[in-house]
């Protein structure tokens, strides 16, 4: 019986799995962070390879 009252007592499960979450929602937060910056900086770099073709062939 004091097994299962020091099992329920036990938090260091219970601050691993928060640890876990946490660093989960870290990573999310980031990769959606990161799609969107690498959209942004593709549409960039066509934006200045376009400009650029057209340049190169204006006299």
């Amino acid at each position: 019986m004091t097994f299962f009252k020091n099992l329920v007592r036990d938090e260091q499960g219970a601050t691993a799995i928060e640890y876990g979450l946490i660093a989960a929602l870290i990573a999310v937060a980031a990769i959606t962070a990161m799609s969107s910056l690498g959209s942004t900086l593709d549409a960039t770099f066509s934006n200045v390879d376009t400009e650029m073709q057209a340049g190169t062939t204006t006299p």
